[in-house]
């Protein structure tokens, strides 16, 4: 029985702890540390620590890289270590104890999209497919050798919350479906091409403000990619709102207005208007746009 140490953090790292748990020793499963959340600022551990435990898996949350490496070396021998929206950069040393070094399951074709968003980035860019690709980690960012990847469409309704779902699932049966082979050394990774590579810059503030000026296939696609978290904004009336949901309307205000149409409030853009469906205003919890409309003194008002 292949014998692993599992990295990740996240959700959508959770379905290939499972599936290897079905078929592997896992020596350690490492994540990062529990992380204040809320008002009460109460240390919350992350999704694959209570998936870990739930399993019975050792937890390790170091803090440091030399931690990591510590820890790590103490549980060897080792014949491969998974990686899964760790979040955390491995230095050569952490790479090289595994006998057959790591694995990383990446949400995307490489060399499209690498770095640390991924399926945020191929939608807000309105990519149509994404997919997953399984790669044997080296020092580089995203740039190992492939071992294979799967292709899937990207449907209009999915959000990066939904993509990013239907892919840990892609992910997990990828992975498992080559891993042995993989330590067995039958299987032999392909070297990565830089042609065609793009990076997948971190989500950071300056991305969410939605510009009402630019083209509505634009806007639909920031909204979409940046959904359900941190959530796209809008200042709606002089108040920045979070934009969970929208949908071209065959009607629209002028841009940097909105208007009450069909009970949603459309808002005007450069070429076309947008209604938002689902949208949550500063201080109040996430909202159908009916709901809002119906809460308002006024059935028009600026954006921007």
């Amino acid at each position: 029985m292949t014998r692993l140490v599992f990295m990740g953090t996240p959700m959508a790292a959770v379905p290939t702890l499972r599936a290897l748990a079905e078929c592997c020793e896992i020596a350690g499963v490492f994540t990062q540390p529990d992380r204040p959340q809320g008002r009460s600022k109460r240390p919350v551990p992350p999704p694959v620590k209570e998936a870990a435990l739930e399993i019975s898996a050792p937890v390790y949350q170091p803090a440091t890289g030399d931690e990591l490496e510590t820890e790590l070396a103490e549980l060897a021998p080792l014949d491969v270590g998974v990686v899964v929206a760790y979040g955390r950069i491995l230095r050569a040393e952490a790479l090289e104890i595994p006998d057959r070094g790591f694995v990383n399951v990446h949400f995307s074709l490489l060399p499209r999209w690498r770095g640390a968003a991924p399926v945020e980035r191929a939608l807000i860019s309105g990519d149509e497919m994404t997919g997953v690709t399984i790669m044997q980690m080296d020092e580089g960012l995203d740039t190992g050798p492939i071992l294979t990847a799967q292709a899937i469409d990207i449907p209009p309704a999915d959000d990066a919350g939904r993509l990013t779902e239907r892919l840990a699932v892609v992910g997990a049966r990828l992975l498992v479906s080559i891993l042995d082979d993989y330590v067995a050394g039958t299987l032999q990774p392909i070297p990565q091409s830089d042609d065609g590579a793009t990076y997948a810059d971190k989500i950071t503030s300056g991305d969410r403000p939605l510009d009402v000026s630019s083209p509505r296939e634009e806007l639909l696609a920031r909204i979409r990619g940046l959904a359900p978290e941190p959530a796209a904004t809008l200042t709606i009336d002089d108040q920045p709102h979070k934009i969970y949901s929208a949908a071209p309307h065959p009607e629209s205000p002028p841009v940097g207005e909105w208007t009450a149409i069909d009970g949603l409030p459309v808002v005007g853009t450069k070429d076309g208007g947008v209604a938002i469906v689902e949208l949550q205003p500063p201080g109040r919890k996430r909202q159908p746009g009916e709901d809002w409309v119906r809460g308002r003194r006024r059935s028009k008002g600026s954006v921007g």
